[in-house]
């Protein structure tokens, strides 16, 4: 029988197992859901042992699908939410408390204090990140200092931190490996990416022990063997990347200024630049895109926390749709936004704003606005803030791009990809595999243990499924981009305090 390798894909909502052939294309699928938990406003949390055993689960169930076990799998390779925070007892195996999940904003103060405190340039300049609840490293400190007796047995060496990758490989081990890869530390807050270690000082201004972080090692080398009795023999667990990483590699954007945007909940739009740590003057994060045989690329990040959750929105919040299929069809209905414009600042505004207490925005209504032209502003609204991150990556790196590579489920929508093109003024390519994401964990992986000779004989397995070209009068859709500023500063207005001599 022919040899596979298992792409693992561990999301925000679901666990994910795919199977790829050497073609990369897709062979068997299997998805399960997982429960989102909410203890307060604004925590959200994952329990790790619910992660494990739905990855587990969908693991199996892909290979019995096809019939096939551990002998005809060459290795495994693990994709993950980033950021996502988990500790455990390094005996029992057993966590001390939930994972706390990127989303989750309970040490938003922490965080505040630190910027206060002056530490904003000093993380930037090691770590790429500006300083914010959404990563690891304040997340840990809180499970110390708020988990009864997690501190002391933290600082006997008795805890493990991990991502979700970590978690994974720990438990697909057996708590023989207690590794990440070098694009998940660059996530914490706790790694310099320029010198690629855990940085002393950094732990430090955290109070986190040293003896509870994992291994740190590349993005595509053998880290271990199963020891679980899911499959029928052991299979090397070879490639990890965070979501976003694997799907820049996925997409093989392997070359400096290339660009992809995933279309997901939120959107994440990464561009390679190449082997030097840049700093960005834009507002992005600058992040590992992965390391291979001994080299590292960096990129520049954008984070855009609505996208297709707009949709979602206009489904569930208002009821104007049924289902997010019907979206499109309806925005069809219209040539226009007749000058409605929609910010979706639902939870704050990403890149390159960072507002975190801005709120979502609609304006330019009017007696003769319908449900049609709001919801064109919403599809709309997904590629302007697209458009925003990429005129900011194209500042930081004073070239101009001629094409985005696009994936996750929104890009399914012709009338928002064409759009796309239309404000970018550049090419957007869908790919003929759209899951970019567990596609990229598992060339991480086939690399690794030869399955592919290199990253060029990958790259000729990248193709694209169709290719929007800018349409449009321009000079048209230059006012139209106008209007999108107009209403990003209405929006920001509206948190700004009144003067003293107009409030009541």
């Amino acid at each position: 029988m022919e040899d596979y390798i298992l792409a693992l894909d561990q999301g925000t909502t679901s666990s994910r197992a795919i199977v790829f052939d050497h073609q990369g294309q897709i062979k068997s699928v299997a998805q399960k859901e997982f429960t989102q938990i909410f203890p307060q406003s604004g925590w959200v949390e994952h329990d790790p042992n619910e992660i494990w055993s739905t990855q587990a689960s969908v693991a199996a169930e892909a290979t019995v699908k096809m019939g096939i076990n551990g002998t005809n799998l060459k290795a495994i390779g693990i994709t993950n939410q980033r950021e996502t925070t988990i500790v455990w007892d390094r005996v029992s195996g057993k966590p001390v408390y939930n994972a706390i999940v990127w989303q989750d904003r309970r040490t938003a103060a922490f965080c505040d204090k630190l910027k206060q405190d002056g530490y904003t340039d000093l993380i930037r300049s090691k770590t790429g990140l500006v300083i914010d609840a959404y990563f690891s490293a304040s997340k840990i400190r809180w499970i110390l200092d708020n988990v009864e007796g997690a501190r002391e047995k933290a600082n006997k060496g008795e805890l493990a931190f991990g991502t979700v990758d970590s978690w994974l490989v720990w438990k697909f081990t057996r708590g023989r490996v207690h590794i990440t890869d070098v694009t998940n530390a660059g996530r914490t807050m706790l790694f310099n990416i320029r010198t690629q270690q855990w940085d002393d000082e950094l732990i430090s201004i955290f109070d986190i022990p040293k003896s509870m972080l994992p291994e740190v090692k590349q993005s595509s080398e053998i880290y271990g063997e199963t020891a679980t009795t899911i499959f029928a023999s052991k299979v090397p667990i070879a490639g990890i990347a965070g979501d976003q990483h694997a799907a820049l590699f996925g997409q093989m954007c392997i070359d400096k200024a290339m660009v992809k945007n995933t279309y997901g909940t939120g959107c994440f739009m990464l561009m390679n630049i190449g082997d030097e740590f840049i700093e960005s003057k834009n507002n992005l994060l600058t992040t590992i895109a992965w390391k291979i045989n001994g080299k590292i690329q960096y990129a520049f990040e954008g984070s855009i926390f609505i996208g297709g959750a707009v949709v979602q929105w206009l489904r569930d919040g208002l009821g104007i749709i049924r289902s997010s299929a019907e979206v499109e069809n309806l925005a069809l209905a219209v040539d226009d936004t007749q000058g409605v414009y929609f910010v979706p600042a639902f939870a704050g505004l990403g890149a390159p704003y960072w507002k975190p207490d801005v709120r979502g925005t609609i304006v330019g209504l009017s007696r003769g606005t319908t449900a049609s032209h709001i919801a064109r502003a919403a599809l709309e609204s997904i590629a302007y803030q697209t458009m925003d991150v990429l005129k900011a990556m194209e500042a930081d790196c004073g070239m101009e791009i001629k094409e985005l590579r696009v994936d996750g489920g929104a890009t399914s929508n012709n009338l928002l990809m064409q759009f796309q093109s239309n404000v970018l003024n550049c090419k957007v390519i869908r790919p003929n595999v759209v899951e970019t994401t567990a596609l990229g964990a598992a060339y991480l992986a086939g690399l690794a243990v030869g399955y592919w000779k290199s990253v060029e004989e990958i790259q000729q397995l990248w193709k694209s499924e169709k290719e929007f070209i800018p349409a449009g009068d321009q000079p048209e859709i230059k006012k139209a981009v106008q209007g999108w500023r107009k209403a990003i500063h209405a929006s920001q207005s509206w948190t700004d305090e009144l003067p003293d001599s107009e409030s009541v």
